[in-house]
């Protein structure tokens, strides 16, 4: 048997050598040959999702990044951004998690696309790591890692939580770029990985789906109420900052809701809650509009964020009205 270790640091197999170019597509567009829908539950949409996570795999290596040299302003916004120890932990958690799930799959279609998830989720970590070196960022010493005593809690957790953070991450990477507040190499260089990101939470949409409609019946009610509980654990978690203390003593206050608060730390434009939320449905739109329709997308996040501005709209009617 495996270690968990092993899952999220190899690979199942060695990625084909293939031009940048051809990489990226392929990152970003996939249909399946399977004709007629994709119903999850079926074997057709098993075999589906583990095909487009394995096709549409991006073979970057963190270790050859080329960091770009910033100025000293630039520098100072990305070192303060309150994001870098928690961003890394997450990572560092995520991995083991995704690798204990898999490891304890049976399918052998869900165990190869969640133990890639798992790997990349450590390439993530990697990634993160060499930025931090780069750019001497402080941190915090790493906790211990430790596998999850509840593997599907620990699972569940994490997914949805890339559901939300991703969400809203699109449009943050967005307003940045638009901003020209970062370099264009550093935007290009996390490219890839926010394209992965959306890879991820479709994965986890259909896995969710698939883990629904293949359970037994009786195991449905008490699997929805984890779903609900996993939900209130991470409103619950967002509303507050986690600080730790480092080898020197200092201590580093992180945002937990910072993929939500952090559009004034991205620009110096001035955007409005409801533009947000719309900006980051159009990201959200625009990423997943290359993989195959009959795929499902996650939905709570972006039906939020659509509430957000119809919500919006009501109360400036509201006042409207009122001032008149």
């Amino acid at each position: 048997m495996k270690s968990l270790a092993e899952i999220y640091s190899h690979l199942p197999d060695a990625p084909s050598e293939k031009t940048l170019e051809r990489v990226d597509y392929e990152a970003r567009h996939w249909s399946s040959p399977i004709q007629g829908p994709l119903k999850p539950g079926t074997e057709e949409h098993k075999r589906a999702v583990a095909a487009m996570f394995r096709d549409t795999f991006n073979p970057y290596k963190p270790s050859v990044i080329d960091w770009p040299k910033l100025d000293p302003e630039t520098l100072h916004r990305i070192t303060s951004l309150p994001i870098w120890d928690i961003a890394v932990q997450t990572e560092g958690k995520a991995r083991l998690r995704m690798a204990a799930y898999a490891d304890m799959i049976t399918d052998p279609d869900m165990k190869d696309a969640l133990s890639r998830n798992a790997w990349e989720e450590n390439r993530h970590k990697e990634v993160l790591t060499k930025l931090v070196e780069a750019y001497n960022i402080p941190m915090a010493p790493e906790p211990p890692y430790v596998t999850p005593k509840d593997t599907e809690w620990a699972y569940l957790v994490t997914g949805f939580s890339e559901c939300v953070d991703s969400f809203f991450a699109f449009g943050l990477f967005a307003l940045a770029e638009r901003a020209g507040l970062f370099p264009q190499e550093l935007i290009e260089t996390f490219e890839p990985v926010m394209q992965e990101e959306c890879r991820h939470i479709l994965l986890f949409a259909n896995w969710l789906a698939w883990h629904r409609a293949t359970m037994p019946f009786w195991k449905r009610p008490w699997f929805e109420l984890r779903v609900i509980a996993v939900w209130l654990f991470l409103a619950y978690e967002r509303m507050g900052l986690a600080r730790s203390i480092d080898e020197n003593g200092e201590e580093h206050t992180q945002d937990n809701n910072f993929t939500v608060t952090g559009a004034k730390d991205m620009t110096t434009m001035d955007i409005s809650l409801p533009d947000l939320m719309q900006l980051c449905l159009d990201e959200d739109d625009r990423r997943f509009s290359g993989y195959d329709p009959r795929l499902l997308r996650p939905t709570t996040t972006p039906a939020i964020a659509r509430a957000i501005i119809k919500g919006a709209k009501l109360w400036d009617r509201v006042r409207s009205k009122i001032a008149a």
